[in-house]
């Protein structure tokens, strides 16, 4: 994992993609901390440079020569997805849901025994990434490492394959019944791109 990386925060922070206030995130989960990456990835130059860089970090990971695809969640995962496969050389796949569950559509395929890589920007629980990597898994697609431009986990979720991210935070994350910012009465936003889980 690699450590936190000061100028990739600042450059988050210059670009207005670090919000601070009371979210809820995609996993049900409350912070006072949201990382939107597509604030930083609508700049072409920038989505290629993290590509390059994510590329070159998951190069080191593990050997990378003969990968078939890289496979990214829909949708946070698209652009940076896309210009990490521009890097390697590579496909580039997504999954979207359906009925609830991580699926290839629109025509993409993968053979039994065809190596890949799962990119996405942002991990918390790690949750999407390991649906994407159950799925590969399950039709005989060997996944050999995972990435994202940054891990807000601060190195626990649970991924189960090797994984590396360009920034590693540890940003406070509550269930909502544990939040104390629910409990100041802070207005909850839910700034990113999937509907949320039912709250329980």
């Amino acid at each position: 994992m690699s450590s936190t990386s000061p100028p990739l925060i600042e450059l988050f922070r210059q670009k207005g993609a670090y919000l601070e206030g009371h979210f809820r995130l995609t996993s049900g989960l409350h912070s006072p901390a949201y990382l939107q990456c597509a604030l930083v990835l609508q700049y072409p130059e920038l989505a290629a440079s993290l590509g390059q860089q994510l590329a070159n970090e998951l190069a080191r990971l593990v050997p990378l020569d003969h990968l078939d695809a890289v496979v990214s969640p829909a949708l946070g995962g698209l652009i940076i997805g896309h210009e990490v496969a521009r890097a390697l050389h590579s496909r580039h796949l997504f999954t979207e849901r359906v009925d609830g569950k991580m699926a290839l559509r629109r025509g993409f395929q993968l053979k039994p025994g065809e190596r890949a890589a799962v990119v996405e920007d942002v991990i918390t629980t790690g949750g999407s990434t390991l649906e994407v990597i159950e799925l590969l898994s399950s039709q005989g697609i060997e996944v050999v490492c995972a990435g994202s431009i940054i891990d807000r986990s601060g190195g626990r979720a649970k991924i189960n394959t090797p994984h590396v991210a360009l920034a590693s935070l540890n940003i406070a994350t509550y269930s909502e019944q544990d939040c104390p910012l629910c409990k100041q009465g802070l207005p909850l936003l839910k700034p990113g791109s999937r509907p949320l889980a039912p709250a329980s």
